[in-house]
């Protein structure tokens, strides 16, 4: 079954028991209700019975009083409601009844009028008829100076009278039956409207190929249900820049790792018998094979950068690290290197990343500077941000590159032949991107360029030392 159907199914499940304990709790309560009113009825009887044996009416004129004429007057006088019926007894034989015929004679069953003539005291009771069961109640009548026995027997029809209840049962019933059915179509068309999305998330995700993630699903509303399309919107614009990314990635890879493999094999194959030919080979073909590893390397670097242990976060001093980092960077080349300003404070990074995009930003001033001009270094901490910088007086950035320098394999306009692969900068994005922070170009043409790695301070800010 689908959720619609399922979600309808149980919904519909919920109802019909709601209809069916209410359908069962109103026959209850009116059958209860009849019972106590057929009770009363009979109480009420007897009464106007007791009441009417007091009163002179109850003497017949011109005539013998005797309890066949006294019953059989009260008789006249007192006709039964609907579904009731009165006889008299005399003597243990059935005498005289009420008018109206009833449902079913009970005073033509001898056994029964054999059974109350026998009570000397008011008595009620339940017997089956024909027509379901009936309440009677039976008052032994006397009359002083009168030598007969007689009894009033006043019954109450209660099947019979519970059919006007068995009648709006099955009005509410039927009714019950149409809510149900109402219920049920608008319940699936609610429910259709509301599952929308799933469906289409459903047959998005079925259209979706290895070279097609532009499949969206249209968005209405603003409930759970529509938070999952929009966030399935967003996964689906996520999954497409990253595959574009790969492909472009794989791409520049394979370029990149073309050039020197097609370069190897083409002086390989040339070489011959001459020993300083072979030499010269020998050193253009390690050459290469360097560059290859260390794109290499710087690919195996961006490809970690994504995996949640790139970094290993831990107590950095900014001070120890600055200095550190700029006494590793004097060997690399002739500079006028220079010690900016040093954050002596303790914070919460992983130092060897920090180091690692430090040298890398030094290595990509190395190259574009000349020697004797400035490289300087530099860290300072504010309320939440820490700023680690490499400074250089070298040809600075063109404004054509700013843009997609941090970009993999890209280079700027100025960059030479030995320049690298153009994964540097992107390895420093990476580190920063990883603690949370972003990598700030500030650069003049010709006056040089600053490159600040800002990452936000995780942690409260250690003592200063």
């Amino acid at each position: 079954m689908s959720a619609r159907a399922r979600i309808l199914a149980w919904v519909l499940l919920v109802v019909l028991l709601a209809l069916a304990g209410s359908l069962l709790a109103t026959r209850t309560v009116l059958h209860n209700q009849l019972d106590q009113r057929l009770d009363n009825e009979i109480a009420h009887e007897a009464g106007k019975l007791r009441v009417f044996l007091a009163s002179p009416d109850a003497r017949p004129a011109g005539g013998p009083v005797t309890v066949e004429a006294v019953l059989g007057r009260h008789l006249e006088r007192n006709l039964p409601e609907k579904y009731e019926t009165f006889f008299s007894i005399i003597d243990g034989t059935a005498s005289r009844r009420s008018a109206i015929e009833p449902p079913v004679r009970l005073d033509t069953d001898p056994k029964f009028v054999a059974e109350l003539a026998r009570a000397t005291a008011p008595a009620y009771g339940t017997v089956t008829t024909a027509v379901g069961s009936a309440r009677y109640g039976v008052i032994p009548v006397t009359i002083a100076g009168s030598p007969g026995r007689g009894a009033f027997v006043i019954v109450e029809f209660v099947d019979h009278a519970a059919g006007e209840i068995n009648d709006v049962i099955g009005v509410m019933a039927a009714m019950s039956g149409a809510a149900l059915v109402l219920a049920g179509l608008i319940g699936w068309l609610v429910a259709g409207r509301i599952l929308a999305p799933v469906r289409e998330v459903r047959l998005a995700a079925e259209q979706i190929g290895e070279t097609d993630l532009s499949r969206r699903i249209e968005v209405r509303g603003s409930d759970d249900v529509a938070a999952l399309g929009r966030t399935f919107n967003t996964m689906l614009h996520r999954l497409e820049s990253a595959f574009a990314g790969q492909r472009d990635f794989i791409d520049d890879a394979g370029h990149e790792l073309r050039t020197p493999i097609t370069i190897v094999r083409g002086h390989l194959e040339l070489m011959g018998e001459d020993p300083v030919e072979n030499a010269a080979t020998r050193h253009l073909v390690l050459d290469e094979l360097g560059r290859m590893q260390r794109i290499v390397d710087d690919l195996l670097v961006l490809a970690k950068s994504g995996s949640p242990d790139f970094v290993s976060p831990g107590d950095v001093d900014l001070a120890d690290l600055t200095v550190e980092t700029l006494a590793k960077a004097r060997p690399l080349a002739e500079r006028a290197w220079r010690l900016d300003a040093v954050a002596e404070v303790v914070v919460r990074a992983d130092g060897q990343r920090l180091t690692q995009a430090l040298l890398q930003l030094v290595s990509n001033a190395v190259r574009h500077t000349a020697p004797g001009q400035e490289i300087a270094l530099g860290s300072e901490v504010t309320a939440s941000t820490a700023r680690l910088w490499v400074r250089d007086t070298g040809e600075g950035v063109p404004a054509d590159s700013r843009s997609r320098i941090f970009e993999r394999f890209k280079r700027g306009s100025n960059s030479s032949g030995d320049d690298g692969a153009g994964l540097g900068l992107p390895i420093v994005a990476a580190i920063a991107e990883a603690h949370g922070g972003r990598v700030l170009l500030d650069t003049v043409p010709g006056e040089g360029a600053r490159f600040t790695i800002e990452i936000p301070v995780s942690v409260e800010v250690g003592e200063n030392r």
